[in-house]
């Protein structure tokens, strides 16, 4: 029996990952957040891990905090700013490596307030960072993940983009602008970019996989410190305890998407989420909900991306 198969009858444990020590990681946004955690899980399993990150002093902290918990850790920083388009093909040159094993679309701006506001290139902040600057990401790292045994793009969605559903002629939120219903339209867009990616990469029969991840509902609130990264008072974590029954902190939202990049059982075109009601709970492979996967849908966000951030349709992988 083959350690692949044998593995898939040993439960996933969250604390005791499979080693990937050879694999190279980017986690975009990896410094701070679900992404910070994602990638001091993966410090863990012995992968060389890029965070990606606009703050070089934000990056730095987040390395210093990964290294005094993780012996040997191999981190390093990458400076990328998804909402500038024009900045990721030198920034992805700037990764200096002939092969990336895996990279985590994890890096996201969350508005609370209007007014609505603009990305250097024009576009909607949320919309343009979150799932453009990601679009436009995946087509200069195309040539690394393919060069890989087995390339993985694994994309971070939200449990906010079940209830919404994308408004194709107003994919900017230009007539009608909430920022909490369009930061879930950017999270909608990010997964059913996930989801096509895979159709698409079957399509050509790359090696590559596209995988989707949800950190189900994460709080600060009930996040572990990791200072200066994130310092979580304990009046904090006390006043949050009651809400633990329903959601989780965000080293615990960081599982399902760790899962999706180095499980050898994950397989493009799957969702991974947590196990308790999607919102809480160790990961587990949940039904795509149709809305996210209608590639009618996916195939006209796919080719408004293409236009607006001057993308080749194959994205790079043909």
């Amino acid at each position: 029996m083959s350690s692949s198969s044998s593995s898939q009858n040993r439960p996933w444990d969250v604390h005791r990952l499979p080693r990937a020590e050879g694999r190279v990681v980017l986690v975009t946004g990896g410094n701070a957040g679900i992404g910070y955690f994602v990638a001091e899980q993966l410090a863990t399993t012995g992968a060389v891990v890029v965070l990606g990150s606009r703050d070089r002093a934000k990056a730095d902290a987040a390395m210093v905090s990964i290294r005094s918990r993780v012996p040997g850790a191999r981190v390093r920083h990458l400076r990328l700013d998804l909402a500038d388009l024009s900045s990721l093909k030198t920034a992805v040159e700037g990764l200096a490596l002939d092969h990336l094993d895996a990279v985590v679309h994890n890096a996201g701006v969350a508005l609370d307030d209007p007014p609505r506001r603009e990305t250097e290139d024009g576009h909607e902040l949320m919309f343009g960072t979150n799932h453009l600057g990601h679009f436009a990401l995946t087509q200069w790292l195309a040539p690394l993940l393919s060069a890989a045994p087995a390339g993985r793009v694994v994309t971070v969605g939200s449990f906010a983009a079940r209830s919404e559903r994308l408004e194709l002629d107003d994919l900017q939120s230009t007539r009608d602008y909430r920022p909490k219903r369009t930061y879930g339209r950017s999270k909608l867009a990010q997964m059913c970019f996930g989801f096509e990616l895979d159709r698409r990469l079957r399509a050509l029969g790359s090696t590559v996989l596209s995988v989707v991840a949800h950190p189900g509902g994460a709080l600060d609130s009930l996040t572990p410190s990791r200072p200066p990264v994130c310092v979580t008072t304990p009046g904090e974590r006390l006043r949050a305890l009651p809400s633990r029954l329903l959601v989780q902190g965000k080293d615990a939202g960081a599982w399902s998407v760790v899962r999706a990049v180095i499980d050898p059982e994950a397989r493009g075109g799957q969702l991974w989420g947590p196990r308790v009601f999607g919102l809480r709970g160790v990961p587990r492979l949940e039904p795509v909900p149709s809305h996210m996967a209608d590639p009618v849908v996916a195939a006209h966000l796919w080719d408004a991306g293409g236009q607006l951030v001057g993308a080749d349709p194959y994205l790079g992988f043909r």
